[in-house]
Formats: C-alpha cells, sequence, structure tokens
C-alpha cells in the first residue's frame, strides 16, 4: 500500500524544462562592451606622506568598496562626493572573497582635497562577439567566458553595463606564445543591449536593438556535436561577419566550458590572424546547419589551436 502511494506520489512531480528556443538568431557580430563594477574596485595604492595609508588600513588589490560611512557607494562619482562631504574620517565597508568586511582610514588633506591613497576604477570596457540572440525571449549570450580585471586578475562582479555597435579596425596576428587581438571602434552612441550577468560560461543580457530573424539555426545538443568539419562566424574586417573553417578535433562533455577541440584550417583566416585572436571569443561555431558552440580560448603555444563551449551550456546559464 505504501509503495503504491508513494509511486503515485512521484508521477506528479513536474520536470525541469528550459525555457530556451530550438532555434535561434546565430550572431558573430563584434561588440563593444561596457559592465559597470558592483561597487568601486581598489586597483593599486600610492603613497600618502610617505605611507601606504589605505593598505596598512587592510585593504587589497581587488576589494570592492560598497559603502562609506554607511552610505552605499555604486561609482567613483559616489566614492569622490562621500568622501568630500567627510570630515577626513571615513569608514569604508569593502567585499572580498565575498565576506563583507570594514576599516576606517584618518585622510590628510592637499590643497583642498583629501588623500585616500587608492586607485579605483568603476568599469571596464573592451570588445567581443555576439554568440546568439533567442528570437522568443530576446536574451542574449556572448564570449563563452567570463570578463576578468586585468589589474586584478578576479572575475568582475558586476551591477549591470551594456553591449554596443562596434567596427575592426585592424587585426593584430598571433604568434606562438603571444594571442593576437582585433582593434576596433565602439560607437557608444550605438546600445544594442544590457548586461545582467557575467560568468564564467560568458556575458548575458536582454538584447534591445533590432536585429534580422529571418534566418535562425537550430540548437544542437553535446550529443549531436561531432568530430570534423565546421565552421565559425566572425568580423575581420569592418562590420561583415564571414563564415571560417575549422575541424573538431576533440569533444569534452565532462568539461564546464573547454567542450569543444578545434584547429582552424581556413586559409584566409590562418592569413590575416595566423589564429585565434583576442575579441574572437563568442564567435558562434556552425556545423551543418546547427549552432554547437561559440569560441572561447586560444592555445597560446599554438595559436591555430582553440577550445569551444557548448551552446546548450551557453543558453542555460543565459536562462539562470
Amino acid at each position: 500500500m505504501f509503495k503504491k502511494a508513494l509511486i503515485s506520489l512521484l508521477l506528479f512531480i513536474p520536470s525541469v524544462a528550459l525555457a530556451y528556443s530550438d532555434y535561434i538568431y546565430v550572431g558573430g557580430e563584434n561588440i563593444g562592451i561596457e559592465l559597470k563594477a558592483d561597487g568601486v574596485m581598489v586597483v593599486g595604492f600610492y603613497k600618502v606622506n610617505d605611507t601606504y595609508i589605505a593598505s596598512e588600513a587592510g585593504l587589497q588589490i581587488g576589494d570592492r568598496i560598497t559603502s562609506i560611512n554607511n552610505e552605499k557607494v555604486s561609482s567613483i562619482y559616489d566614492l569622490t562626493n562621500k568622501i568630500k562631504a567627510s570630515n577626513g574620517n571615513i569608514n569604508i565597508t569593502y567585499v572580498r572573497d565575498n565576506q563583507i568586511k570594514t576599516t576606517t582610514l584618518t585622510l590628510p588633506k592637499e590643497n583642498d582635497t583629501y588623500k585616500t591613497g587608492i586607485y579605483v576604477k568603476d568599469s571596464i570596457t573592451g570588445i567581443g562577439t555576439l554568440t546568439y540572440i533567442d528570437p522568443n525571449t530576446k536574451l542574449f549570450g556572448a564570449l563563452g567566458h567570463e570578463i576578468i580585471d586585468s589589474r586584478t586578475g578576479q572575475i568582475l562582479d558586476i551591477s549591470g553595463g551594456s553591449i554596443y555597435e562596434s567596427t575592426v579596425t585592424d587585426i593584430e596576428p598571433s604568434s606562438n606564445g603571444t594571442p593576437g587581438e582585433k582593434n576596433a571602434q565602439i560607437n557608444t552612441e550605438k546600445i544594442n543591449g544590457t548586461i545582467f550577468e557575467n560568468t564564467i560560461k560568458g556575458i548575458f543580457g536582454n538584447y534591445t536593438d533590432e536585429f534580422d530573424d529571418s534566418k535562425l539555426y537550430k540548437v544542437a545538443k553535446p550529443d549531436e556535436v561531432k568530430k570534423g568539419k565546421a565552421t565559425i562566424l566572425t568580423v575581420l574586417e569592418d562590420d561583415v561577419v564571414k563564415e571560417y573553417e575549422i575541424e573538431i578535433t576533440k569533444i569534452s562533455k565532462n568539461q564546464d566550458t573547454k567542450n569543444i577541440s578545434f584547429k582552424i584550417t581556413d586559409p584566409e583566416l590562418l592569413e590575416k590572424t595566423n589564429g585565434i585572436v583576442q575579441g574572437m571569443s563568442g564567435s558562434p561555431i556552425i556545423q551543418d546547419d546547427y549552432i554547437i558552440g561559440a569560441v572561447t580560448h586560444v592555445v597560446v603555444d599554438n595559436p591555430h589551436k582553440g577550445y569551444g563551449i557548448f551552446i546548450t551550456t551557453m543558453l542555460e546559464e543565459g536562462e539562470n
């Protein structure tokens, strides 16, 4: 009797349904990216009266200042104004390793300006490649990996951000041991979307501009990805998305992000870039008219080779 009741109960447990679409818009466009830090990030120190007053107070590079004298700080502008309004004695609340900490500073004044001894930043800008837009939800994904602050080496905790129209101006080719990069102009007057998440699986947000949804690609499940020929979509000049040949050499289903190993075989791409370059992250990977993933990393010692993430991994992350 008990077993019967238990079985009946289990039959009514709902299954988890993913909301992303089976067919999605595939990108390849170059995008400008701006991320707003959640708070103000400490990126360095300078001496005040021959003393590193901020580091002696316990602050470290990578700390995020979230309030001054119990008033929230969300930008350098906020930070500056709250320090100006103080009497030079400030209580700092900051976050380190997801733990909230506090410290106090007594700031000396020079030429009517309080000196903190701290270099800070409140945003990061760069470029990358748009991977997809879900035509039903207008959610987008790009990069296929996280954005890290170069001075602290830490993933940036964000309060928001934007993606912009961008055009590639020139390419610095890769060489063994040194990844090249795309150089691009960012049109900050043309916002294409808002960012709400920066994760190890990409940046995600709401696409706010128009896009052509007349050609959609079916989403491939990991079991449908196979070794052999495929292509990537990316921009090498101006804003023109082109398709380039690659060969998938290995598939790893037990990895979080480096699911697809590949090598570039396209002569034109190799001639222009000598492999994968920075700014190519997020370039969609297409196989048999399916979107299967996105470019994420270069093999530094051999830039003809790289890694990609499964598209389903990005889609699932974007839905969370």
